[in-house]
């Protein structure tokens, strides 16, 4: 028995010193091939989140949690660039009704079971916005699940919300394949979780499916211990990350 946040958590050791990264890979259950990627050669420590607009969400979670990845669900919300900019049809935005927001909300969340909590996807101008954001982090509240505040901008107001309501969340530090997915982009930004998760003893990236971010990442994990790190699920980076 417990919060959802913790009954779908995967184990680790509470006990670890050593400074922890998670890594959330957003945007899956769109392609399989990238989702079979991520579910089978990423290491289970890697947390998966996938799209409310993916098919059949229930069996792809089912399939990552067997293979001992933590499951996230990612949740679109209005990014400054929108229209141009589409986060999809059932997307959080800040023209709509509270009402409207929250049943949008409720669809996503009955899209997918057994997932820890939900992964931001666009939202700068949703998460800045206090009067938004207070009613969807209060449904996940009351719903024992965490959120991850992608921090599409420094004005989101998602984490210190979060803190002040004492509801389980984490902060993302880089989306590490943001503007371009290129390989000497993506070291450099892993480089730049590092050095984070090594000042501040917790770091957290966040990644799209590609294959070359794939690629980086393996390369990036085959010597963590020896540079003494942790990889975690994103449930261990629950409340540790310094508010901002």
């Amino acid at each position: 028995t417990g919060p959802p946040w913790q009954i779908y958590s995967r184990p680790f050791d509470a006990a670890e010193t050593r400074p922890r990264i998670a890594i959330v890979i957003t945007g899956l259950g769109l392609s399989e091939k990238a989702t079979m990627a991520a579910i089978k050669t990423l290491p289970p420590a890697v947390t998966l989140s996938f799209t409310p607009y993916s098919r059949n969400l229930n069996q792809i979670i089912a399939l990552a949690r067997a293979n001992g990845h933590e499951v996230m669900l990612d949740l679109p919300m209005e990014p400054l660039a929108f229209p141009d900019n589409d986060p999809g049809p059932r997307a959080l935005l800040t023209g709509l009704a509270e009402e409207e927001i929250l049943s949008r909300l409720e669809w996503v969340l009955a899209r997918g079971s057994a997932y820890v909590g939900l992964a931001g996807v666009m939202g700068s101008r949703f998460t800045g916005s206090l009067r938004h954001m207070t009613p969807v982090l209060q449904t996940l509240r009351d719903k024992g699940l965490l959120f991850l505040d992608n921090r599409s901008t420094e004005t989101s107001v998602s984490a210190m919300l979060a803190s002040q309501m004492g509801m389980p969340f984490a902060i993302n530090n880089r989306l590490v394949d943001e503007r371009q997915a290129s390989r000497v982009a993506i070291d450099s930004r892993l480089a730049q979780v590092e050095r984070i998760a090594l000042a501040e003893g917790a770091a957290v990236a966040m990644a799209r499916p590609f294959p070359v971010t794939f690629e980086r990442l393996l390369a990036w994990f085959a010597d963590f211990e020896k540079r003494g790190l942790a990889l975690a699920p994103i449930t261990a980076l629950a409340n540790r990350q310094p508010l901002r």
